[in-house]
């Protein structure tokens, strides 16, 4: 990632009941056109945050949680796969954390997450859920969608939030937070420029067994969160990954 030569400050929005988008813009300076590093906070009886951001942005992360509740109340930090932007901040939450549990799935646990978190990680099963409170959140195994082996997302049950990380990335500075407009095409146009997928042939599997969740919220990581018919987009990606 190219070196920030200015402060891009954060947003903070809600985007569902009780989970929270905070979005930390990378300026044209340091990405042509733009982009986003979005976290996603859920505020329970056991707090959750979704992805770290890098670990050299930390001190906006903490700045941006503290804005909705006290950063040392964190009890889970969970991420999709092993990446500086995924979990890069990771050592320093748990530091600022001390009952915060890294939270990934098994293979993730397994190649990297035991020998670098500070504290020892709870590794999901596939289909497994972890009550937080009002919200859970359910593990999906999804290796190499869009890449890394370790992949997985979670799914916010109580809201039908969908955690989907690099699915759906769109470049730009990620306005407006949620949006019911097309992400799609502007995703695609992302890929087609910077093919970041790994072509599994598993792709369209995985994707239809997301969409039978029924999510009417997607979080995205890098760009606008999108509201509206998940599991019709979701298949309708599948549709451009794996033509019939």
């Amino acid at each position: 990632m190219a070196t920030i030569d200015q402060d891009p400050g954060a947003r903070v929005d809600e985007i569902a009941g009780g989970i929270y988008r905070i979005s930390m813009p990378l300026p044209p300076s340091a990405v042509p056109g733009g982009f986003t590093l979005n976290q996603y906070l859920i505020v329970d009886d056991e707090p959750m945050l979704i992805h770290t951001g890098p670990r050299r942005l930390f001190p906006l992360l903490r700045s941006a949680v503290a804005h909705v509740m006290p950063v040392d109340g964190l009890r889970h930090v969970a991420f999709s796969h092993f990446e500086a932007d995924e979990c890069g901040a990771l050592n320093e939450l748990l530091a600022v954390a001390p009952n915060a549990t890294p939270l990934c799935g098994r293979v993730a646990a397994m190649v990297s997450v035991e020998d670098y978190a500070d504290r020892p990680p709870r590794a999901l099963s596939d289909g497994e859920t972890v009550s937080l409170g009002s919200h859970s959140v359910r593990w999906y195994d999804t290796p190499h969608l869009p890449h890394a082996w370790e992949c997985g997302f979670l799914m916010e049950t109580s809201t039908d939030t969908l955690l989907c990380g690099d699915l759906f990335t769109q470049g730009g500075l990620g306005d407006p937070p949620l949006t019911e407009a097309d992400i799609l095409e502007p995703s695609e146009a992302f890929r087609m420029g910077m093919d970041y997928f790994s072509h599994t042939r598993h792709a369209r599997a995985m994707l239809d067994r997301l969409a039978e969740a029924k999510p009417t919220t997607l979080a995205c990581m890098h760009g606008s969160a999108w509201r509206g018919d998940g599991a019709a987009l979701l298949r309708a990606l599948a549709d451009r990954l794996d033509p019939q």
